[in-house]
């Protein structure tokens, strides 16, 4: 059953009347299976498990000590690339929003290369896609703003689709509708959200009611 959230679209109901003419997805646990065990990639780097691990590492000292953290989180994104598998109703839901001429893109908090291997080992077939290497890491807007300039769409016409807290804040820094798929357990920040997907193939429906 479709969702839309009360709560979290009571300060936006004028955008909640605008049409969705583009969808912009998370990739890990959205699109594709994830199993990065961040504890232990905190751990490794010397994060504390509260910290954000990307911040954490933005803010060592010295490049030497940011590049080698960095490269553990490469090798551990990588690994977690060459196991992903597309997620239960993604082929069917894509396929039928690119009948319905809606255009998809794709921003991650992942890196280039494990992205790029994640499209292709999941034959994915969005083309536009950007990662921490183009743009700020969410849930900083600027990638999702750009795509909504790439596309000549205003912000309320697009749509943010993703699993996990800094989606639905991306989401709203950028003024776009937050959707927030949520398979299995409720998370407590899902009331944030605009909408709320507990099954993916429900993503077209929701798209066409309002179109």
């Amino acid at each position: 059953m479709l969702q839309l959230n009360a709560q979290a679209c009571s300060y936006s109901s004028a955008m909640i009347q605008q049409t969705i003419k583009g969808v912009i997805f998370d990739l890990d646990g959205t699109l594709v299976s994830s199993d990065l065990d961040f504890q232990l990639i905190k751990a490794q780097v010397g994060c504390s498990p509260e910290q954000d691990l990307l911040d954490f590492i933005a803010q060592l000292p010295s490049p030497y000590m940011r590049q080698e953290a960095m490269n553990i989180v490469h090798q551990h994104e990588m690994l977690d690339a060459q196991n992903a598998q597309l997620l239960p109703g993604v082929a069917d839901s894509i396929k039928r929003l690119e009948q319905m001429q809606i255009p998809m893109a794709i921003v991650t908090r992942n890196f280039g290369r494990a992205a790029k291997l994640k499209l292709e080992q999941c034959n994915l077939p969005i083309s536009l896609i950007l990662t921490r290497d183009d743009a700020p890491a969410k849930p900083n807007p600027s990638a999702l703003l750009h795509i909504a300039k790439q596309w000549q769409f205003s912000t309320p016409h697009c749509m943010y689709v993703g699993d996990y807290l800094y989606d639905i804040q991306a989401a709203h820094n950028a003024k776009m509708r937050s959707c927030l798929y949520a398979p299995n357990d409720m998370p407590h920040y899902a009331s944030q959200a605009h909408h709320i997907l507990r099954h993916f193939q429900e993503l077209p429906e929701l798209v066409k009611a309002f179109a």
